[in-house]
């Protein structure tokens, strides 16, 4: 079922266009000195709900924007190609969900960046793909684990304090879930040899017919040759040969 992973324009086409937004958002702080930090999540009160949206859009600086902006090309081109029909969904949901979780559990700031985001889809990668134990989703989330594994100490509280480990640690929980809730298809590996097919019969295969029922390389006999089929002659038959004289050839004097 390989046939299912197509290439398709939205697998760059969403990343950049998701990455670029930030640039553009950021530019704007920047041009003209727009203070987005306020529209951030600051937990367990009316006006900060606003951030639940609104703060994987705004950054502090460039090398917060940069942080993130890496990892969401990588990933979100990963999720649209082997998750096309649940990008959409794993977008929208991650980011209400780890938004609305950081808004219950954050400490008294504000928070906001791409990086709950982020988690929400290392989570989701890794968690679906060793779900489906699909060889090539499998091969996906131990990529993603080996590159982004050291992500995982920045869920715990104190690691850097200027580092929100509250929408982290949102943004892992909610990944996970989203990899429970959302179905894929039962994936196979592509048939590609005779004794893959279900039907296939191994005492009529000549090759397997080499080896016995313990593994053994053994000779397949030789078959018998099927008789010829008899031919008669009578070549000692008597045959008799009788000569008639032509008169027609006799000369008259």
């Amino acid at each position: 079922m390989d046939n299912q992973f197509k290439y398709t324009n939205s697998v760059l086409g969403l990343p950049l266009f998701f990455v670029l937004l930030l640039w553009f958002i950021f530019w704007l702080q920047i041009k003209y000195d727009f203070d987005f930090i306020e529209n951030g999540i600051f937990p367990r009160t009316f006006s900060g709900l606003q951030g639940i949206v609104f703060s994987p859009f705004i950054h502090s600086n460039i090398e917060h924007l940069y942080n993130n902006s890496i990892p969401l090309l990588i990933l979100l081109a990963a999720l649209r190609f082997f998750y096309p029909k649940q990008t959409v969904a794993v977008i929208g949901y991650g980011i209400l969900f780890s938004g609305l979780i950081t808004w219950i559990i954050g400490r008294d700031n504000y928070h906001i960046g791409a990086s709950g985001l982020v988690y929400v889809l290392v989570s989701f990668i890794f968690f679906k793909g060793i779900m489906t134990k699909y060889y090539r989703l499998v091969a996906l989330s131990l990529a993603v684990i080996v590159v982004y594994g050291g992500m995982l100490w920045y869920v715990f509280p104190k690691v850097d304090e200027t580092v929100s480990w509250e929408g982290h640690l949102a943004g892992l929980i909610v990944g996970f879930s989203l990899a429970i809730l959302f179905k894929t298809p039962e994936y196979q590996r592509v048939i590609k040899y005779n004794w893959e097919h279900p039907e296939f019969n191994p005492s009529e295969d000549k090759f397997m017919q080499r080896f016995d029922e313990n593994g053994n390389f053994v000779n397949i006999p030789k078959e018998e040759p099927e008789p010829e089929a008899s031919h008669f002659y009578f070549s000692n038959m008597p045959v008799n040969y009788e000569f008639i004289e032509n008169k027609k050839n006799e000369s008259k004097s």
